[in-house]
Parts: C-alpha cells; structure tokens; sequence
C-alpha cells in the first residue's frame, strides 16, 4: 500500500473513524453504517472520482456506493466477500485485514440491515436504489432484520 493509504488508515484507527476519503484533502467521518458516504455520493460525488477511502467496515452497499463514486483505493478492516467481488470486479485496488462472509449488525446477532438488503443483487445500479429507500426509511428497516 502506498504511503498516502497508509496514512489514512492510521488516521481511521487513531481518531477512532468510521472513514476517511482523501482527495486533494483528507475528511474523516465518524457516523456507524452507510449515511456519510450516502451523503458523499449524492451531495459531493466528485470529491470521491479518484479519491482513496479508509473504512471499518465495507458491505456491498458501501463497495456499491464507492465504484459509483469512482474511488481508486480502498482499505478496509472489515470487508464481505460480496463487497470485495464488486469493487475488485470494478477494478478498485482492495486491501483489507479480515474478509467475512457477510457484515453483521451491530449487536453482532444478524445480518446487517443493509447487508441483507442488497446481498442478492448484482449490479451499483440495482443496489443503489435500495440504500436511498434505506436511508430515507431506516427506522423501519431496523425494526426487523432478516437473512435474505
């Protein structure tokens, strides 16, 4: 890994962060699931066109909102293999520190909401849609939870 991803992941340990994009300028997030990089892609999509990005944890809803976002690096400690397959089939340079099968919630008990959400689609343009209904209507995602 180059330097500069070096760097970011240090800062995401040390600052206690969710993510940190670097794009001409380092920004670091501390908001739990997918709203600041949902934020990122819908209010700011070309600070991430090129940008490296320092996350904990990568879903497939998070790999399907950086390739739209078109990064070039990512790190993650925590990466689902379904959110590895699409940005390495995007051809994103991935490096992680623990691959799993799939992302858990946070009391570690089911799927990640989000997770199951868009675990059986294939494509950034059919996972997409399903993070914006999910942010506009997370309450009601999180009162059930279910493998799909």
């Amino acid at each position: 890994m180059e330097k500069s991803m070096n760097e970011l992941i240090e800062k995401l340990h040390e600052n206690g962060c969710s993510c940190v994009v670097s794009n001409h300028e380092v920004r670091t997030y501390s908001k739990r699931g997918v709203d600041d990089l949902y934020n990122l892609l819908t209010k700011e999509p070309s600070f991430l066109a090129g940008a490296e990005v320092a996350d904990r944890v990568v879903g497939k809803a998070v790999a399907a909102m950086l390739v739209k976002g078109g990064v070039k690096n990512v790190y993650a400690d925590l990466i689902s293999l379904s959110a590895l397959t699409l940005l390495r089939d995007a051809g994103i340079n991935t490096n992680y520190d623990q691959l799993v099968t799939y992302i858990k919630n946070y009391r570690l008990t089911d799927w990640c909401p989000v997770e199951a959400l868009c675990y059986n689609e294939q494509t950034v343009d059919e996972i997409l849609p399903l993070i914006q209904r999910f942010v506009e209507n997370k309450e009601q995602f999180f009162k059930t939870t279910s493998q799909p």
